[in-house]
């Protein structure tokens, strides 16, 4: 039976918009008041499987090392040796292609890793569902949901699969993912009567991946993974391969230019060399084993490894990177933009004072035998969608927990209470209202309590609950409390009632909503976290201005913002209302200076991203909502709460912060910026190395010195230099000051700074110093061993310049070798394999290389010291502000 009703296993599709909810629970066999058992989910999930839609697998670790030897220059390097073995020496055709296979082995670790990295991360991202269980309501990975699960909806849920709908309040389903109604469906739970109804008129469905954009509601999973409506279409849904990131792009356009121009130097190298009389084998093998090693064609490939091995390093700082272009603008961002609550705020809301029957009190305990408390706490426990669990921990909005848990405190138990005052109608809270409303059945008829913000609850009263009934109502005098309230920096909720002889006919806000008693004020407190000013100082250490946003009122916005150091007295507070009344121009004309906002509606963020965007800023904008979603993807970077955020909102950001908190964010663009060093010193170090091989074998005929290398030595420095050094420069400390200097403008060449130049002169200074020790060996030295006093000198003079570059400002001498020890181990064993070709004796022939002398080899390592040195005193001018400045 479950087979067939879940539709797998092949058996017949039911129909289940035709159903009434109890024939969907019994033919689910599930009792929806409690959910399945935990025996239940263990035996469906065997049965049915995981809720997962099918993907494109990821590239097999066998394609992948095919991959490393598909590029063509490889391919022709192979095929020149292999003709070189037939009509010369076979061992140096098996040295190339054993060195061509390490450098594959290495090239293929490298991917590897970077793909584990990302499939950890998107394991991170993974989402999940609030169901009922057992009779509790937990939160579970919506890839464990089985048929028969009750799941819970909310605005800004995803909805985890296709659910019969069984109880809702108002709610609302963006359905275009699936039909393309731009218009969202209002949903009910009674059945249908034809079979063959579309999915777009299907309105007691919810179906897997569409988005709750409002109210509430409890729906029954009636198909999972790919038998769901969204797995039946998934072939439509599979993507190509994840795009390359803005930097990527970059990097292979300039890597294919840059090849370019290296097949014009090998061509020339290849033609000289005919001229001179060289052999033609000979002269084809270095011209390609130059082009192989000097081309950078790994460049975009060492990016997306940084990058995820960045995002990944984040994960663990509780910051999870959704996309990986959002590391390198983290590194830009010049303003933050964030929500107040939970983020800046510890989000441990707690009932600090109330205000009932028109008096005050932090000793609110004792309020509850007057009548006005009691109608308070009353409305506290039931006008409120907090829960509690077996263990007695709450799940819920903070706010809405911290109304329960002082109802609770107060003996007011909401259980207990629903159960003589059921909830029969809702009226869910939007930013427009800024107020919700529930209707109970109790002694007298129904009666209706609305919580909100204080201007959007008071004007709608007429009168004041006492302990004598209700009395004529003071508005200026009652939101007087507030404002004292607020300064104090308590966020303040009025809460209200009217009673009603019978159900509205119709759920109007502005019918029902009106002509209200209040029956008092709620003052929550929730403390600034403490790590949040150290971060906003940090933030402005580093030329990032922060900016408070919040839905509360203008006098707690103030309170909290003095303490946390984003804005002093003297700041400007702008209001929603303030800002909607400005044009754009005057706003445009204004954003720069504003540091707090208070009562914006999530629409209104849009603007003040759009108004800094038009000032040349780089934004990261957080939020939580759905109505914050057009914000957040407007933003450079979108940032959603991963703990208190809805769905929709992680969606739409590229950063999701699993703690949401504000030091986190500021912690990831501290980390980007490290993130993007590194890629710099990777670029700087290997195109520099390249280069210097370069020159080092086309200006060596035109000095009249014949080819200082053999293709076996060209592959060996490029295997030995560009492995382990190159991907020890990943994981580079960060640089001090890296905090206390500006944001990187965004459109800024990845090349500025001085790096084409240091490129270009340290490129000829390595190709120098070779070529002075090949001219010095020949014919000052008369040495025989000058091939491999060469090759062993371009091969240190790398390893120097590796270990200069570990910092752009800074000397090694000030850094240390042991700051980074992955770089020190990366260098001392290139070393340790660069002595192995000269002085192990088997090896010699394979390289054809010679055993040096101590005074050859003293030379080659003085000799090679002199780029380390002219890298540290290009630093010291950079240091002083003679270059690059």
């Amino acid at each position: 039976m479950l087979d067939k009703a879940a539709g797998v296993g092949g058996g017949e599709a039911v129909s289940w918009h035709t159903l009434a909810v109890p024939a969907v629970a019994a033919k689910l066999e599930v009792d929806v008041s409690s959910g399945l058992s935990p025996e239940q989910v263990l035996r469906r999930a065997i049965r049915v499987g995981g809720n997962t839609i099918t993907e494109r697998p990821p590239r097999p670790p066998w394609r992948m090392i095919v991959d490393q030897f598909a590029d063509f220059m490889i391919l022709v390097l192979i095929g020149a040796a292999i003709i070189s073995g037939v009509v010369g020496d076979v061992k140096d055709t098996l040295a190339i292609i054993a060195i061509v296979s390490l450098n594959a082995v290495i090239g293929f670790i490298q991917e590897f890793r970077a793909e584990q990295a990302i499939t950890a991360l998107k394991k991170l991202a993974a989402a999940n569902a609030m169901v009922r269980r057992d009779g509790v309501r937990m939160v579970v990975p919506a890839i464990e949901l089985v048929p028969g699960d009750v799941v819970v909806l909310e605005a800004g849920n995803v909805v985890p699969a296709d659910l019969r709908l069984i109880e809702v309040a108002q709610l609302k389903v963006d359905e275009s993912l699936l039909t393309g109604e731009s218009v969202t469906a209002e949903k009910h739970c009674q059945p249908l009567h034809h079979p063959a109804a579309p999915l777009a008129e299907r309105n007691n469905m919810a179906y897997k991946g569409t988005l709750t954009s409002y109210g509430r509601g409890l729906g029954v999973v009636v198909a999972t993974g790919m038998a769901t409506e969204l797995g039946k279409i998934a072939t439509l849904l599979e993507g190509a391969a994840e795009p390359r990131t803005p930097l990527q792009q970059r990097l292979a356009a300039f890597g294919r230019r840059l090849g370019l121009a290296v097949l014009a130097i090998c061509v020339l190298i290849f033609t000289v060399g005919l001229l001179r009389g060289e052999p033609v084998v000979l002269m084809f093998l270095t011209a390609v084993s130059l082009a192989v090693a000097a081309i950078p064609e790994a460049l975009p490939a060492i990016v997306t490894i940084a990058l995820a091995l960045g995002a990944r390093k984040m994960a663990q700082q509780h910051a999870l990177i959704r996309r990986l272009p959002a590391v390198e603008t983290l590194g830009s961002v010049t303003y933050i933009c964030s929500d107040k609550t939970g983020t800046l705020t510890q989000n441990r809301m707690r009932v600090e004072e109330i205000l009932v029957a028109g008096s005050s009190t932090r000793q609110w305990q004792g309020q509850m035998n007057d009548p006005s408390g009691r109608a308070l706490f009353t409305a506290m426990a039931l006008s409120n969608d907090a829960a509690a669990g077996r263990d007695g921990s709450m799940t819920g909005d903070p706010t809405e927990v911290a109304l329960f848990a002082a109802a609770a405190a107060a003996g007011f138990d909401k259980a207990m209470l629903e159960a003589d005052a059921p909830r029969l109608l809702e009226l869910p809270f939007d930013s427009e209202r800024k107020r919700m409303t529930t209707l109970h059945r109790d002694a007298h008829g129904i009666v209706a309590y609305t919580k909100g913000a204080p201007e959007a609850v008071l004007p709608q009263c007429r009168t004041l609950l006492t302990g004598s009934g209700e009395v004529p109502f003071n508005l200026q005098e009652l939101s007087a409390q507030a404002e004292r309230m607020a300064t104090e920096g308590l966020r303040v909720l009025a809460v209200a009632l009217r009673h009603w002889p019978e159900l509205p006919q119709t759920p109007d806000t502005e019918l029902i909503e009106t002509g209200l008693c209040l029956v008092g004020l709620v003052g929550l407190m929730d403390p600034p976290r403490p790590e949040a000013r150290k971060a906003v100082s940090l933030c402005k250490t580093a030329g990032i201005i922060p900016v408070m946003i919040t839905g509360d009122h203008p006098a707690t916005a103030r309170a909290i913002a003095d303490q946390l150091g984003i804005a002093g007295a003297q700041d400007v507070v702008m209001t929603g209302p303030e800002l909607a009344r400005l044009s754009e121009r005057e706003f445009n004309a204004r954003v720069a200076d504003i540091r707090v906002y208070a009562r914006v509606d999530p629409a209104q963020k849009i603007r003040i991203v759009e108004a800094l965007h038009a000032r040349g800023e780089c934004v990261a904008m957080t939020g939580d909502g759905v109505n914050d979603a057009p914000a957040l993807k407007r933003a450079d970077i979108g940032v959603a709460m991963g703990k208190g955020g809805t769905d929709v909102a992680r969606e739409a950001a590229s950063l999701v912060l699993l703690d949401d908190n504000f030091a986190t964010v500021v912690a990831a663009v501290r980390e980007g910026r490290r993130i993007f060093d590194n890629i710099r010193k990777f670029i700087r170090y290997a195109i520099t190395g390249n280069s210097g091989e370069i020159w080092t074998i086309a200006l060596a005929p035109l000095l009249g010195l014949p080819i200082p290398l053999l293709p076996i030595h060209i592959l060996w420095v490029n295997l030995v230099t560009d492995g382990l050094p190159g991907l020890a420069l990943a994981v580079e400390p960060e640089e001090r000051g890296i905090m206390q200097r500006p944001p990187r403008p965004p459109q800024q060449s990845i090349f500025a700074h001085g790096m084409w130049q240091h490129i270009v002169w340290v490129g000829l200074t390595i190709g120098a110093v070779s070529l002075l020790t090949q001219a010095w060996a020949i014919h000052v030295l008369g040495s025989a061993h000058w091939q491999t006093m060469v090759f062993t000198v371009l091969t240190l003079s790398q390893m120097g310049h590796v270990l200069a570059i570990r910092s752009e400002r800074e000397s090694l001498f000030q850094q240390g070798l042991s700051s980074n020890p992955s770089m020190l181990a990366a260098v001392l064993l290139t070393l340790l394999l660069q002595m192995a070709t000269i002085y192990v004796p088997f090896l010699n022939p394979i390289f054809n290389t010679e055993p040096l002398s101590l005074s050859e080899l003293v030379f080659c390592l003085v000799i090679s010291t002199s780029v380390f040195m002219v890298v540290e005193l290009e630093k010291l001018l950079v240091r002083r502000g003679r270059l690059y400045s």
